[in-house]
């Protein structure tokens, strides 16, 4: 009996619903902390999965090899990932295989900076909320405030053309993290400009907690 040759696949073609070599390896991965500029924490709380789990997931459908509509679509329409959501999930996903630059998204640039600070939560979230408070060690930024969630989250409306949003955890009764979200950037020197003002403001800002 003679076996037929099988025709050789090239490379990044793939049976459906097996996972190329290379995709196997990337689940492999483990232990992200962070994508896109959010905690694995964040969109755990947010989506159910954490990021390693979003990577797995999107890794067996071969989505490494969509465009982001496609990944924001199955996103959204299979797995029932809200709007922005299924776009900060993709970005995310995208960024950590190698498809966008790092602190590229849809929607231009973004950077994230935290600090961890031994202050109670609602003392940290009162810091940013409070606008003679967040006087008192951001100064007179251009600052907006469009929603607020009372210990958790502010979205705010940020210079000319830039959002921001910040997120409060509680790490116990006298200590809290803030994370801190620039979007909207121009471009990867705006990045930069954007990541050493906030390490400089948080830095004023837990001197600050530690004086009042």
């Amino acid at each position: 009996m003679v076996t037929q040759k099988q025709p050789r696949r090239t490379p990044g073609t793939r049976k459906a619903g097996i996972p190329t070599p290379s995709n196997s390896k990337r689940t492999a991965k483990t232990g992200a902390t962070a994508a896109g500029g959010i905690s694995s924490e964040a969109v755990s709380k947010k989506t159910g999965k954490s990021w390693e789990e979003w990577f797995h997931v999107l890794d067996r459908v071969g989505a490494d090899q969509w465009d982001h509509k496609r990944i924001a679509q199955y996103l959204r329409e299979k797995l029932g990932v809200g709007n922005w959501w299924n776009q900060m999930v993709a970005v995310g996903y995208e960024q950590a295989r190698g498809l966008r630059k790092p602190n590229e998204t849809v929607r231009g640039w973004q950077v994230s900076v935290s600090k961890t600070v031994l202050i109670p939560v609602s003392v940290l979230y009162k810091a940013f909320a409070d606008k003679t408070v967040r006087a008192a060690w951001l100064g007179g930024a251009p600052l907006t405030v469009r929603k607020a969630t009372k210990n958790k989250s502010l979205r705010v409306a940020y210079t000319a053309d830039t959002t921001l949003e910040a997120n409060f955890y509680a790490k116990g009764d006298a200590k809290s993290m803030v994370s801190v979200q620039q979007s909207k950037l121009k471009n990867a020197a705006a990045v930069d400009k954007a990541r050493a003002h906030w390490k400089k403001a948080l830095n004023r800002l837990a001197r600050y907690l530690n004086t009042v």
